[in-house]
């Protein structure tokens, strides 16, 4: 069973891989060495702003970086000595089958970066290749057992992509089946996983448009004694609208104790910082302004709500 993360965490991932390698910078693998360096660089700007926003109000204790080894290995160690809440993630980047980035020396990269989550992203729809999904919660399981015998903790990111099916259902739109059918094939996610084995101390989420569904959500992830499981809202790269909505909606949601929000609070700042539109330091300032306003919203939205439970408790 997982031994639980129910304190706030308020989550500035910025783990990407390829999306920083080729979305960003426009380049091919394997990069040069000083193409290495730029990635590294654009990196510590976010890790700025982060360190900023800390530094601005945001709770120490609640704040928290997602950031890969590859190229933030110097942000993790430095982090680390200042005592934030760190995570790092296990799986090769942009794969729709998970796989561990070091193969069969993932342990001993948790061990060198020790990070205090160790995260993976996983593609799983309960609807699609059962084969695929088999193999991945073998290497999960692996990696949730090994994670609880050294008393450490897992962040597991699950992202069900519709199904050419699910999504003729819908008659092809997207939104419809992020809006009606998704939830569903996550709750049946969740729960299959959990009976392979795969124990979670923190699910991170993708933003739900309904409470309902994420109270079952929430119930989902405790079920059977896991009391004390959390669950965050990541923000997928969309606008931020539609992240406002998802976190103000999930805040209200006892079991939700924060988000991970990572290109949303961070792109325009850094294209504009790669473009030489603005220096470094702009640059970080706009990523903590970003990242403090979703703390706000979050918790502004949870205090409201929690007023309004107590104020009908009164009544």
């Amino acid at each position: 069973m997982s031994l639980g993360y129910v304190d706030p965490l308020y989550m500035l991932p910025f783990d990407h891989r390829a999306s920083f390698e080729k979305g960003l910078f426009g380049w091919q693998v394997p990069l040069s060495p000083a193409q290495t360096a730029e990635v590294a660089a654009a990196k510590q700007v976010v890790y700025a702003g982060f360190r900023a926003a800390v530094t601005g109000g945001v709770p120490k204790d609640r704040a928290a970086i997602l950031v890969d080894e590859q190229f933030g290995a110097a942000i993790l160690r430095d982090a680390a000595r200042r005592g934030y809440i760190t995570a790092a993630p296990a799986e090769k980047s942009g794969q729709d089958e998970f796989d561990f980035e070091y193969g069969a020396e993932f342990a001993a990269h948790i061990e060198a970066v020790d990070p205090t989550f160790c995260k993976v992203l996983v593609r799983y729809n309960p609807g699609g290749d059962a084969a695929l999904d088999a193999r991945q919660a073998g290497r999960l399981r692996r990696l949730s057992e090994y994670l609880r015998q050294r008393n450490r903790k897992f962040m597991f990111e699950l992202l069900v992509p519709p199904e050419p099916a699910q999504l003729d259902h819908v008659r092809g739109d997207r939104r419809a089946y992020d809006r009606e059918v998704r939830s569903v094939l996550m709750v049946q996610a969740i729960r299959e996983l959990q009976e392979t084995g795969v124990e979670p101390d923190v699910w991170k989420i993708e933003g739900l448009y309904r409470r309902e569904d994420c109270v079952t959500v929430v119930e989902t992830a405790r079920r059977d004694g896991r009391r004390n499981v959390g669950c965050i809202v990541l923000g997928r790269g969309a606008d931020d609208e539609q992240v406002a909505e998802w976190l103000q909606t999930a805040a209200t949601v006892p079991g939700f104790i924060g988000f991970a929000v990572g290109r949303t609070t961070f792109w325009d700042a850094l294209v504009a910082w790669r473009d030489k539109q603005v220096t470094e330091d702009t640059a970080a300032a706009r990523i903590a302004a970003t990242y403090r306003r979703w703390v706000d919203m979050f918790e502004n939205a949870r205090a409201s709500s929690s007023q309004r439970g107590g104020e009908r408790r009164a009544s």
